[in-house]
């Protein structure tokens, strides 16, 4: 598959860039992508959450009544969860979400999420660039020169580039990311991607 380079300006430069088959061809495999997403979300979570028990929550341990003889239930202390200010029962303790997955599971993941954004022409290709001080409106009149205004772009540089990085935080719905970050999320999470020119054959030898 070959997709043609576009300049900063929105102009065919005349060159044209393979894209893999291997890579941005192969049959998307949709349990391959819901797994690695569910991996990514699931690192995301901090798992520092909890609530306290009848053993750690203030309160006197005295039993509050008698056993029998009050035609209510039995009671052994205030801490029971059964009473307010008591102890939850089976609540949030502080644990890990993270799982593993394999490496070639992963891999067809990523290639399965690319495959579908070929498939559906939302991959754009600009030759390498970069801006000479990090403003916002450079990158705002790249997006609109190139027909992708308004829409949640992931843009893909060869390496991180902090004077791009930083012209597009502002910018809601854009996200700037080395090829060699690429993943299923962020992929499957865009509405269209932006590939420089350079970053093409960092993802074709790294998925290939």
């Amino acid at each position: 598959m070959e997709l043609a380079i576009y300049n900063t300006q929105g102009a065919e430069t005349g060159k044209k860039v393979e894209l893999k088959a291997e890579v941005f061809g192969i049959e998307p495999n949709d349990h391959a992508i819901y797994l690695d997403v569910k991996q990514y979300l699931a690192n995301q979570r901090q798992g520092t959450h909890k609530s306290k028990q009848r053993n750690e929550v203030a309160g006197s341990t005295r039993k509050l009544k008698r056993q029998k003889g009050t035609g209510g239930a039995r009671a052994g202390s205030i801490k029971s969860p059964l009473f307010p200010g008591g102890g939850r029962i089976f609540g949030p303790v502080p644990r890990n979400y993270s799982f593993k997955l394999n490496k070639k599971l992963k891999r067809l993941a990523r290639r399965s999420a690319l495959s579908y954004k070929a498939k559906n022409e939302l991959i754009t290709v600009v030759e390498d660039f970069t801006f000479e001080t990090p403003k916002t409106k450079s990158f705002i009149a790249l997006t609109q020169s190139l027909n992708l205004a308004g829409k949640k772009l992931l843009v893909v540089m060869p390496e991180t580039n902090g004077t791009v990085s930083l012209s597009a935080r502002n910018l809601k719905g854009i996200k700037v990311i080395p090829a060699s970050n690429v993943n299923t999320y962020d992929v499957m999470n865009a509405g269209a991607i932006l590939l420089s020119e350079g970053s093409v054959n960092v993802i074709n030898e790294m998925l290939a």
